[in-house]
């Protein structure tokens, strides 16, 4: 192969999100995966609003199809109502990860991105230019030379270890067991069945006759053998609580994990960087893992892509750690605290009855549907006290332009480039001293702000002459509102000129 700006090691959602972002950005990048075909599994049935704001801003949340929206939130198996909220936190629920993975692929595609399958990750060293990648391949072994590799391989990422990036670890204390099967209809249990003694039956019906189903039992093993469950335990299990027989079913995939959590260390290290489960380990649990490593794969991108085409300095990179870890962080502690909830045994259930009652009120419903739809979060990227900055730009805020045509600012970041909108006439004259220096890599447009319905009515008013959303969707100035000038935060993060 020849030598490339980015290797991304792993084809799953982050794995492919990632390469799509960084071929937007102007990077050569190849993806390595060591399978010789999808697996076509559906661990994840879904994603968050903010994953789904995230495919929206690059035109890809469209490519799924019809997709359905979940009217209720929970946390831990604690439902509250989304409805009393000034935003829509709902998420995509019951979408298959394959479903996903097939439309990420197909703009890979597009893009002319190659995916070489069957080629599994051997070894990694750094050089003071880049970093070499050995392989085994459908070939036999070989070596690929690129200015970074990210690895996006999972959770027992080789490229983590090969990079020796620490984990704090988090040790299991239970099993599960999943299928998705067809050929009979278990009654249907979307959020689970909690049972006696912390176990738990989940159905969810997937369309077409399928179905998937888990069982949560403390006597399951909590280091389940790879590769070593038949659907034969599957069957067992269920029969045995929920009194069921599903002994008929064609079963099209199974899988057997533990409730592990893992955090590295370091999301990056030198040349090399982790994306998705590699960085953050978490239980199965509402496609938490999946959204954040989609959110991983947006926040990186970008800014992979700059340095290497030589339009941003190297620690750009760091801003990478220094914003996600910490998400990260929350990640793991937060869906500890939701599968306590969720599978622990009676002596759990004052707890979520005081849970409950404290997601009746607004202000907590608020707290939590932030953490589960990830639109809480809130990056330090500039000194100011505008309630938008650091948070994301509501996607589906529309623009009136000049010519009366309406527009979703999730449309104008279809591009991958920055994007400055200005909206009040005194900033004109500001913003067109910098436009030229970084027209290369800020989109400028100018309108009027349009109400739009299901957005909170207090994030954008009448004094916002203008606002800088970084690539990702995230608010990196306003005008007024930030301490720093427009020049110091186009340098910042688009480069010097």
């Amino acid at each position: 192969m020849k030598r490339t700006d980015v290797i991304v090691v792993g084809a799953g959602p982050a794995g492919l999100m990632l390469a799509g972002e960084l071929r937007l950005g102007g990077a050569d990048v190849t993806v390595l995966d060591r399978l010789p075909a999808p697996h076509g599994e559906s661990r994840a049935l879904g994603f968050n609003r903010r994953a789904a704001e995230s495919l929206a801003q690059r035109g890809l949340l469209e490519r799924l199809g019809e997709v359905r929206w979940g009217p209720m939130g929970h946390f831990g198996g604690v439902r509250f109502d989304l409805g009393m909220l000034d935003e829509d936190h709902s998420g995509v629920l019951g979408l298959s990860q394959a479903r996903t993975e097939e439309a990420l692929g197909g703009r890979l595609a597009e893009l002319g991105v190659p995916v070489r399958r069957g080629h599994e990750v051997t070894g990694l060293r750094q050089t003071p230019e880049g970093v070499v990648v050995s392989f085994t391949g459908p070939d036999g072994p070989g070596e690929v030379s690129a200015g970074y590799v990210a690895g996006c391989d999972g959770a027992g990422s080789t490229v983590r270890a090969l990079a020796g990036i620490p984990t704090r670890d988090r040790e299991p204390t239970r099993g599960m067991f999943t299928a998705e099967i067809s050929g009979v209809s278990p009654r249907p249990r979307p959020i689970g069945e909690r049972l006696p003694g912390g176990r738990m039956v989940v159905c969810t019906p997937l369309g077409g006759g399928r179905f998937r189903v888990v069982v949560h039992d403390p006597d399951l093993p909590a280091r389940p053998e790879p590769g070593a469950l038949t659907f034969a335990q599957v069957a067992d299990a269920w029969r045995r609580l929920t009194g069921e027989s599903i002994d008929g079913a064609d079963c099209q995939w199974l899988w057997a994990c533990g409730n592990s959590a893992a955090l590295a260390a370091e999301y990056r290290r030198g040349r090399v960087l982790l994306v998705g489960d590699a960085a953050h380990e978490i239980p199965p649990l509402a496609a938490w893992g999946l959204s954040a490593g989609l959110q991983d794969a947006v926040n990186l991108g970008w800014k992979l892509a700059a340095v290497v085409r030589g339009r941003a300095p190297e620690g750009l990179l760091d801003t990478y750690h220094t914003e996600r870890h910490p998400v990260g962080e929350q990640l793991v502690r937060d869906s500890g605290a939701a599968s306590k909830l969720y599978l622990g045994d009676e002596a759990m259930d004052p707890v979520r009855e005081v849970v409950g009652e404290l997601l009746a009120h607004k202000d907590a419903a608020e707290r939590i549907a932030g953490i589960v739809s990830g639109l809480g979060i809130r990056y330090d990227l500039a000194k100011g006290d505008h309630p938008l900055l650091g948070r994301r730009l509501p996607p589906d805020r529309t623009l009136t332009l000049p010519d009366g045509t309406r527009t979703r600012v999730a449309d104008l970041l279809r591009t991958g480039r920055g994007l400055l909108i200005t909206t009040g006439d005194t900033i004109h004259d500001i913003t067109a001293r910098h436009h030229d220096d970084y027209a290369d890599r800020v989109d400028t447009v100018t309108g009027t702000w349009t109400d739009t319905p299901g957005t909170a009515p207090d994030a954008l008013d009448a004094t916002l002459d203008a606002v800088l959303v970084r690539p990702d969707g995230y608010v990196a100035w306003t005008a007024p509102g930030t301490t720093d000038d427009l020049g110091q935060a186009l340098d910042r993060w688009f480069g010097g000129r």
